[in-house]
């Protein structure tokens, strides 16, 4: 009796061994399928590359399968309730990566790829293969796609632009004049006094494919403007 009970928990100490096993894969799937996504943003130079997106999806994916299998001795538990605090909770870290200078907004790709990353760990965690790894090339492509095609990655982008200048009149005159044939729309403007001649600000709305450096280089090759800063 004795050697068939020792039998038996050895048995089931394999069988939960093999299947823990099958679980922690899971997580390195998870974790390589964050890699992926990560490496497209970290050619890209962005603030969250391999690394964080990496972890991101291996720690949706274990808090899925503690959510989903580690109460199994508890009856009548509620498996949703860790994976909802995953939705949530993982918005803190995208908004580390979200900042906002000079009325320019940026990161904001980068915080929804790290959300959406949550989701593709979460659903591998679940045990959901096909949709985690399908759902992570198609945020890859996405990121791919929406950067490097030009008819489909151009839109319009808002920016500060500084001049300072001692010819405020012509200087003021001429620049709206090119603004305006350049399509560049002008938000708001404000304007300051200093010894050495008046500062402007400008909030404009580029249109989408704009090169602003170069309105920036022609308008630093302007000997009648100081400086200018956009």
């Amino acid at each position: 009796m004795y050697q068939l009970e020792q039998m038996l928990i050895g048995w089931v100490e394999r069988y939960d061994l093999v299947y823990q096993t099958s679980l922690l894969f899971r997580i390195i799937a998870a974790g390589f399928s964050g890699y992926l996504i990560g490496y497209e943003r970290k050619n890209r130079n962005k603030g969250a590359g391999m690394r964080t997106h990496a972890i991101v999806a291996m720690g949706a994916a274990l808090m899925m399968v503690v959510s989903k299998y580690g109460f199994r001795d508890i009856p009548n538990f509620d498996g949703s309730r860790i994976a909802a605090q995953i939705v949530s909770g993982i918005g803190f870290l995208g908004a580390g990566v979200i900042f906002v200078k000079n009325n320019s907004v940026s990161g904001l790709t980068t915080a929804a790829g790290i959300w959406a990353t949550a989701g593709v760990g979460m659903a591998i965690g679940a045990g959901a293969y096909y949709l985690g790894c399908g759902s992570a090339f198609l945020l890859i492509m996405i990121q791919v796609l929406l950067h490097d095609v030009p008819f489909l990655s151009k839109e319009p982008y808002r920016c500060m632009l500084k001049i300072s200048t001692s010819h405020y009149d012509a200087v003021i005159t001429e620049l709206f004049h090119k603004l305006n044939e350049e399509k560049v729309k002008v938000l708001n403007v404000k304007i300051g006094k200093s010894k050495d001649g008046t500062k402007i600000e400008l909030d404009l709305l580029y249109p989408a494919g704009y090169e602003k450096n170069d309105l920036v280089i022609r308008l630093s090759n302007d000997k009648r403007i100081d400086s200018v800063n956009g």
